[in-house]
């Protein structure tokens, strides 16, 4: 099952780092746009119109007016811009993903884990409607689609697991851009997973997941943000 822990492995991480970074990425621009957007202009003036003037037998031909000048594009931003911005999204996910100082565990989970499950909402409605309607196409049973559930249970557990191993050591950190580490933990996840590929291949036809398949449907995407991140530990606090 190579081909299939690859998926399973790749997508159940960036589902859940892509969700969480364009959360962030999205409160950062609306503050932007918030400093940025000119006052609403005021209202137009109401004016009464006046009679038209009395037609004149000879009426001298008047140049159509110019159009007003359209508003020139925005510069494209700079690389050294794009850098900057890099940089600060990097401190904004170290400040709202990492440990203040003197935060305990419980104070974190408080601030933290809501903005993680507001994150994840959205996409997770998006996964398991589509999780229903390749069931669907595929004539899942009931039965089967339970199995499946019962299963995953265990997967979630596993995840949770290595990923607090993860944060832990800290291969995975809030406080730094490391794909190198990144990587190393969607592989050693790829190999974790590949029990839950092959179980699915159990419960499931060949026919059934082939199907699912077609319908645009990934189980790795689909188990990535099932997981209740939300029951991640906190990270250990930043190294001095």
């Amino acid at each position: 099952m190579p081909r299939a822990t690859t998926v399973l492995a790749t997508t159940s991480l960036v589902g859940c780092v892509a969700s969480l970074w364009l959360y962030v990425e999205n409160r950062a621009l609306r503050a932007e746009l918030a400093e940025k957007e000119p006052p609403p202009a005021p209202p137009p003036v109401q004016q009464v119109a006046e009679a038209p003037p009395a037609p004149t037998p000879q009426r001298r031909w008047t140049p159509p007016r110019a159009l007003p000048a359209l508003p020139t594009a925005a510069p494209m931003p700079s690389q050294a811009g794009r850098l900057d911005r890099r940089a600060r999204r990097t401190q904004q996910m170290a400040t709202m993903f990492g440990r203040a100082d003197g935060e305990t565990d419980d104070q974190y989970r408080a601030r933290v884990m809501p903005l993680i499950g507001a994150a994840l909402a959205i996409p997770r409605q998006h996964v398991v409607a589509m999780r229903k309607l390749a069931e669907e196409r595929a004539h899942v049973t009931e039965a089967q689609s339970q199995q499946l559930d019962q299963m995953f249970q265990k997967t979630y557990s596993d995840v949770l697991a290595y990923a607090n191993k993860a944060i832990a050591d800290g291969t995975l950190s809030p406080y730094e851009r490391n794909i190198a580490n990144w990587l190393e933990f969607g592989g050693g996840l790829g190999a974790m997973l590949q029990d839950t590929s092959s179980q699915i291949g159990r419960i499931l036809s060949a026919d059934q997941m082939q199907s699912m398949y077609d319908s645009g449907f990934e189980w790795g995407e689909y188990l990535g943000l099932e997981t209740p991140w939300e029951q991640l530990n906190p990270p250990p606090p930043p190294r001095p």
